[in-house]
């Protein structure tokens, strides 16, 4: 019994890793569809693909995540862990569902962003994917007993109050402009939207460290 229930233990460790993958393959075309989106106007032909590819490894890591859930409901881990397991994964699929919206939102809106606010933007992004790197770390660390968990959290607090400078700072840049007054709201929206993704990352690390910690009480 107990060998069967460590194999399939290791079956819902290896549909993680799964997950974390597709997640990073999300955020790989996110930026790179985000780059393509600031740059001039004969690279944007590619955006249309790129954010295509976003969704497409989006939805593999929500299948992936629905995998998961299937066969923790099969009672292959303790009712807590599970119940840790499952709250963790909904909240990471908050990342990558982000990253989408956004792509849609320049998509749908035909979006262009500002040649001032492009800088800015690109520091926003960079921070915040930083953030999701290390979080993936800590969720590895988590399935591999490794002891990173609680000094990442405090580096990601960090990326995660740099995000929030940023975002700030361009908020304050667009309605100090002397862009139309629709445009700035959904400039506005946009930049939301992009400070998300390090609010979620900085809940989703504190909420690993809280799940690491329950093992040792």
């Amino acid at each position: 019994m107990l060998k069967f229930l460590f194999h399939k233990q290791q079956q819902v460790y290896s549909l993680v890793e799964k997950y974390l993958e597709a997640l990073q393959k999300t955020q790989e075309h996110f930026s790179l569809a985000m780059e393509v989106c600031l740059a001039d106007d004969e690279a944007r032909s590619d955006f249309g693909f790129l954010t295509d590819e976003t969704h497409r490894f989006e939805s593999q890591a929500d299948d992936v995540r629905e995998e998961i859930k299937t066969l923790m409901y099969s009672k292959v881990l303790l009712p807590e862990s599970r119940e840790d397991i499952m709250n963790l994964l909904d909240g990471m699929d908050k990342i990558p569902r982000d990253m989408e919206i956004i792509l849609n939102m320049i998509k749908t809106q035909k979006l262009s962003i500002p040649d001032f606010l492009a800088q800015e933007i690109r520091d926003l992004i960079k921070a915040s994917l930083e953030a999701v790197d290390l979080m993936r770390v800590q969720v590895q660390d988590l399935f591999r007993r490794k002891g990173r968990i609680k000094e990442l959290v405090a580096v990601i607090d960090r990326k995660e109050s740099q995000c929030d400078r940023i975002e700030r700072g361009l908020v304050n840049a667009i309605f100090d402009s002397d862009l139309d007054g629709f445009f700035k709201l959904q400039l506005k929206e946009l930049v939301i939207f992009l400070g998300d993704i390090s609010d979620h990352v900085d809940v989703m690390s504190k909420q690993i460290n809280i799940i690491n910690l329950k093992r040792h009480i």
